[in-house]
């Protein structure tokens, strides 16, 4: 783990405190928090970071300073929803902030469409 990643850890785990149910998981070539066991962020070797977000908002936060689509590997990209962040665009707690909380409101939908998904399923399988 570099110095840089090591920092931005401890940035997030700042950010995320208030959250309910977080657990932080090695994947993606990085150190992931999830919520509520859907990934949020991660914390790259770079100190960059990896952010899930609502796809229908994935053009417009690219225009954003330091941001990218993400990639699996060289030439590989991630589909929409998917963003990079350089470590110089989240050297400051606002710009930080800023993408956990792009973040956080992914996961509170997606949280709330799973959610009707399975008192639907629930009532369709005659439970």
């Amino acid at each position: 783990m570099t110095a840089a990643q090591t920092a931005l850890i401890e940035r997030l785990r700042e950010l995320l405190d208030a959250e309910s149910v977080t657990r932080e998981v090695s994947m993606f070539g990085g150190r992931a928090f999830m919520v509520d066991e859907k990934m949020v962020v991660s914390a790259l070797k770079d100190g960059g970071l990896l952010v899930r977000v609502a796809a229908d908002r994935h053009d417009e936060l690219l225009s954003r300073p330091g941001a990218t689509q993400a990639e699996m590997g060289a030439g590989r990209t991630m589909g929409p929803g998917w963003i990079d962040v350089a470590a110089e665009a989240i050297r400051d707690d606002e710009s930080l902030s800023y993408w956990v909380a792009i973040a956080m409101d992914h996961n509170r939908l997606a949280r709330g469409k799973a959610a009707v998904k399975a008192r639907t399923g629930a009532r369709s399988r005659g439970v």
